[in-house]
């Protein structure tokens, strides 16, 4: 045990220590919600407004707090996969410069290496996940609507934490089998690139192809994005209500943001998500330990 703890504090230290990797990751989804605020909020609202069906008016201040929460959710959903590859290179520094080969062969076990590795990826990623939620919660009370409960900023911090260790699981999968800076750069470029609309934060799902929505249903981040937009948008819709939306155009607006989520033509409740999302975690994190098994063997 005493071991463990030491890994892991000297992972956490030699990532904080870099300063440079540090900053640039923390300060990565502030920059995302500022272009997010900028560039894609006029269109979310135009395109919202656009998709309401005649006659349906909408308040500004609840169509803007329908659009911050859409933006918010998406980032979170992005940031807590792609900021874990960030937080995840300390296994591929080791690696690169040979310092794993000194680890092997010292007393600390094999198993011990690989699980320090994790939770100083976890630890990291969630310091600047929940920094990130910190700040899009105050962007949402400060300059837009409010329409968050307690309980439902209770449910977005379990998303997030949720999320997080997925990224933290899915990325230590990958990383294991990088042993260079390249390698550790280009993966984290594609997964930077195209997790985004793989997940359906850049653009709802709902506007691909049948065909592609079919296939992007198997994919854990896609049910992660929808539960976190419901959470963050239970409010929204709950004072749609209060404005006397019909049923039908709340089905579609929630179909239109991937709140509603079908597989097979089947509804995906709000639970089945969760329970998606915390299988993947525990199926991740077994290959992860399986792998490190396997390499023991070795």
């Amino acid at each position: 045990m005493i071991g463990f703890f030491n890994m892991t504090r000297r992972n956490l230290r030699l990532f904080f220590k870099d300063k440079g990797l540090f900053f640039s990751t923390l300060i990565t989804p502030i920059i995302l919600l500022v272009l997010y605020a900028t560039f894609l909020a006029n269109i979310y609202r135009d395109s919202f407004a656009s998709a309401l069906p005649d006659g349906v008016v909408i308040p500004d201040e609840l169509l803007n707090g329908t659009v911050v929460c859409q933006l918010t959710s998406s980032l979170l959903a992005v940031c807590c996969v792609t900021v874990s590859f960030c937080a995840n290179l300390i296994m591929i520094w080791d690696k690169a410069n040979k310092s794993i080969n000194d680890f092997t062969v010292s007393p600390v076990k094999h198993s011990t290496l690989a699980v320090s590795y994790f939770v100083a990826s976890a630890v990291s990623t969630l310091i600047i996940t929940f920094t990130a939620l910190g700040v899009s919660l105050g962007y949402v009370a400060i300059i837009q609507g409010w329409y968050l409960s307690f309980t439902d900023v209770l449910w977005v911090i379990l998303d997030v934490l949720l999320l997080t260790l997925f990224g933290t699981a899915l990325s230590s999968c990958i990383n294991f089998f990088l042993s260079t800076n390249g390698q550790a750069s280009a993966v984290g470029t594609i997964i930077s690139a195209g997790y985004g609309f793989l997940c359906g934060a850049y653009m709802p799902i709902s506007n691909f192809s049948q065909e592609l929505q079919n296939v992007l249903m198997f994919l854990p981040g896609t049910y992660g994005t929808s539960l976190l937009r419901n959470h963050m948008m239970r409010g929204v819709f709950e004072e749609m209500k209060a404005y006397g939306f019909p049923d039908d155009v709340m089905t579609g607006i929630r179909d239109s943001i991937d709140c509603n989520l079908y597989f097979n033509g089947n509804e995906v409740p709000v639970e089945m998500m969760a329970g998606v999302l915390i299988g993947s975690v525990l199926l991740f994190t077994g290959i992860f330990v399986l792998m490190n098994i396997l390499k023991k063997k070795r």
